[in-house]
């Protein structure tokens, strides 16, 4: 096998690129991607999503598995499969997308192309990374060419909940030997170093008490706002890392405060008497979970010890109705060098004319976990290559039609130069 990763490139026939090159279609691409926008698949609400995949997918020749990776939450994987005896690729993506926020100027879920940009909810973070490697598999499949090993489409739920799809398809036995990632990086980007992340949840405790009498109540938001000051103000035991010099970060993302633990709202005049708080964390490879919590523990026990009333809990892993991550999903650093690696890098050159801008780490984009965490976990050399675009204040989310389509060439050849030859 090492013999092979040796081998130069040119060992895929130019007339090999050119036939899989002549089956991309950019109007195809954009149709896929439009369609795509149309199906709100929010975080815990990917089925609707994966089952369309799974027609689309099935319906054009492929060989689809809707995976059920929680009760009633499904994903696709779908494979094209090779003659035998050559390596395995797996092009993986996310379909369940980020939370919908204020500020929109169009229909979120209404497809719009303007100014050679594609903007709709979620094609961002990254149905439009899905597209391309959908439209990549299905120009090999059309080109006709012998190709001995197998392409694994991976359209996983649930890479915004610690990456439960990707861990559930390995789990069922999804195995390959090379894997992209196609989060939303840059058609020029490739990235092999990126941040580990993790949430968790504090809540604070108090005592209700009616407005009358409102100082013999303890104030349960009161001692979260002292908490989150704290958090935020907490020095983690960690090593810097020059690569990733804005971490450790932690972000208090939503706060929700009322009586008893089901935050009961009516009755303003009532002091509450729980509070509780969504905590997401990014911290580099010298950190784990463990350390973490640790950490959160001693800055939290010190506000204890200031004061006899301040009572907390801390939620970890969150209970799973949440919508949160139940992990720690580790930091990664794939060496440059890995075959993968070089595999992309020189397929974008072939189709681009021009090496990548970025080569293992991009800021801010190294600051977002994502999958390969989990694929190299389990032995998969693995990088991140996907279409950008962007948004203000995370509304008009759009992704660059350019960078759709170059990427959609990159994975094509890249798969191509994986599967076509022998082991």
């Amino acid at each position: 096998m090492a013999e092979t990763n040796r081998r130069d490139p040119a060992s895929v026939a130019p007339d090999a690129r050119r036939r899989v090159l002549a089956c991309i279609d950019d109007e195809e691409i954009v149709r896929l991607a439009s369609d795509l926008i149309r199906i709100p698949s929010f975080t815990t609400e990917e089925t609707a999503c994966a089952e369309w995949l799974a027609t689309y997918l099935s319906d054009a020749g492929f060989e689809v598995d809707l995976q059920e990776v929680r009760p009633g939450r499904k994903q696709t994987i779908a494979w094209l499969r090779g003659s035998g005896g050559g390596r395995s690729i797996m092009l993986n993506g996310h379909i369940d997308i980020d939370p919908l926020a204020d500020g929109w100027t169009r229909d979120p879920f209404t497809p719009v192309v303007e100014d050679g940009k594609l903007y709709g909810h979620g094609i961002y973070n990254m149905k439009a990374g899905v597209t391309a490697m959908i439209m990549a598999a299905l120009a090999l499949k059309r080109s006709g060419l012998p190709l001995r090993g197998d392409l694994a489409l991976a359209c996983v739920a649930g890479e915004l909940n610690s990456g439960i799809g990707t861990i559930h398809a390995l789990e069922s036995g999804v195995r390959t030997d090379l894997a992209v990632v196609t989060e939303p990086c840059g058609a020029n980007t490739i990235i092999t170093k990126h941040t580990g992340t993790m949430d968790l949840v504090i809540h604070t405790l108090g005592r209700a008490m009616h407005i009358s009498r409102k100082e013999q109540g303890s104030d349960a938001i009161a001692k979260m706002m002292r908490a989150i000051a704290a958090i935020n103000a907490m020095a983690f035991t960690h090593t810097f890392d020059r690569d990733l010099p804005g971490l450790p970060r932690l972000n208090v993302g939503s706060i929700i405060g009322g009586r008893g633990r089901n935050h009961e709202l009516r009755g303003a005049y009532t002091v509450s008497d729980f509070c509780t708080a969504y905590v997401n964390i990014r911290f580099n490879a010298s950190q784990s979970g463990e350390t973490i919590l640790a950490d959160f523990r001693r800055t939290l026990d010190a506000l204890k010890a200031e004061d006899l009333e301040f009572d907390y809990e801390i939620e970890f892993p969150p209970d799973p109705s949440r919508g949160l991550g139940p992990l720690a999903k580790a930091a990664l650093d794939v060496p440059i060098g890995e075959p993968i690696v070089q595999m992309v890098k020189r397929n974008l050159k072939l189709v681009s004319g021009s090496d990548p801008e970025y080569l293992g780490v991009r800021l801010p984009y190294s600051y977002a976990g994502n999958d390969t965490t989990h694929l190299w976990a389990a032995g998969i050399p693995c990088c991140v290559y996907g279409p950008s675009g962007g948004y203000t204040d995370y509304h008009d989310v759009y992704t660059e039609l350019d960078e759709m389509f170059l990427v959609t060439r990159v994975l094509a050849l890249t798969a191509l130069e994986a599967i076509v030859r022998e082991t």
